[in-house]
């Protein structure tokens, strides 16, 4: 259940990432939360994370294996929802990573 997607986020670590709730996202990735999961609106939690802007959790989860190149959803890829909604700092952290 864990890692199911569903609705327009995703998984729950989707939405714990769009939602900027970063002892969440933390909590998720220690006991098991895949990291690279598919789903929803945004694609990955990396991603959803990137669209809304929050560098903790791009970080965090970064850290935790992202693949910062990982296409889906409706954004394509972490840096083109970064810069769809012109996220300048997430845009550098994500080109830091590697985009």
């Amino acid at each position: 259940m864990l890692n199911t997607p569903g609705g327009r986020y995703g998984t729950s670590l989707h939405v714990a990432a769009f939602k900027g709730q970063k002892a969440v996202v933390e909590y998720l990735l220690k006991v098991g939360a895949n990291v690279n999961a598919q789903g929803g609106e945004y694609g990955t939690a990396l991603q959803a994370a990137s669209y809304s802007g929050n560098r903790e959790i791009v970080e965090c989860l970064l850290q935790s294996g992202a693949d910062v190149n990982a296409k889906g959803g409706e954004y394509g890829t972490a840096l083109q929802a970064a810069a769809f909604n012109s996220r300048e700092e997430i845009l550098e952290c994500l080109l830091q990573a590697g985009a």
